[in-house]
């Protein structure tokens, strides 16, 4: 199911053993546009108040009616993990201590098609080996390319022919944490009205500017299949976007890739009847 981000916002993440904060933010990958990452506030739930980062690796239930992250990872585990100072961009070097920590693969080191958010679950993750020779080789280098999606929302979209809006918030698949769209506010200029626009469609990003350009005009724009915020996304309405701009969707082409990984998709599909609740069954750290 699609979700917006903003309202992951907040959500309480618990350990086997208990809670352990509330996500205050996502970092996210400027490249393939996926979530890597929650930035989870600890303080009120331990004595030492801070912030840790949470993989959605180590998922293992998703609770969607009471707004809860369940992990496959104890207090104690998540205590110890390697401190991160969140006031810095996080480092290549930290997700190989944070992976070797947790004893989970690098995403980065296995090529594209391994990578949580092309067609597969990162709850499949945890069961591989820590790395392999070429993991390790490709682990050595490479920028994380990590953003904060809070900081994010609010930059100014710009269109081929101007100014389109701002962004307003993301929405993300809560199987593969993808991101499918970035939800572009354009109140500024015709009243209300949000409108979705993949961010594979982005041509560029300024982050010294703080603006996204896309290859799309005003006019395009203006008369896109408006978003409504209390709707759902579903399959209906994102058919009449890709329809509307004469581009090819991605869902076909994320099914061959399941289709050449059977045994991932069974193994981390969730139960199609359980609607408010999604399952991981990572092993128990």
């Amino acid at each position: 199911m699609l979700r917006s981000l903003k309202d992951l916002e907040s959500y309480k993440v618990h350990a086997t053993d208990g809670d352990i904060g509330k996500v205050t933010d996502f970092l996210f990958d400027d490249q393939h546009w996926t979530i890597r990452y929650l930035d989870t506030d600890t303080g009120g739930f331990w004595k030492s108040a801070g912030r840790v980062l949470i993989s959605p690796i180590s998922f293992r239930q998703a609770d969607w009616a009471t707004r809860k992250f369940h992990l496959a990872l104890t207090q104690e585990k998540i205590k110890n993990s390697p401190s991160i100072d969140m006031d810095k961009p996080v480092s290549r070097q930290y997700e190989r201590d944070y992976s070797q920590y947790y004893g989970w693969p690098y995403y980065w080191g296995f090529g594209e098609t391994m990578a949580w958010g092309v067609g597969i679950y990162p709850g499949s993750l945890a069961e591989l080996p820590v790395v392999d020779e070429l993991g390790r080789d490709r682990a050595e280098i490479g920028d994380p390319h990590l953003r904060s999606a809070r900081e994010v929302a609010g930059y100014h979209v710009h269109g081929s022919d101007g100014a389109i809006g701002h962004i307003a918030d993301f929405i993300v698949d809560d199987e593969t944490w993808a991101i499918r769209y970035l939800v572009i506010d354009t109140s500024n200029w015709w009243l209300g009205k949000k409108v979705l626009v993949p961010p594979y469609w982005t041509q560029r990003i300024s982050w010294a500017e703080n603006m996204i350009y896309i290859n799309l005009t005003k006019e395009a724009i203006r008369n896109s299949p408006e978003w409504n915020p209390e709707a759902l996304v579903n399959r209906e309405y994102e058919t009449r976007l890709y329809d509307y701009y004469g581009r090819p969707a991605y869902w076909p082409r994320e099914n061959e890739t399941l289709n050449d990984r059977p045994n991932d998709r069974e193994k981390d599909r969730p139960n199609d009847r359980e609607k408010d609740r999604i399952t991981y069954h990572p092993p128990v750290m």
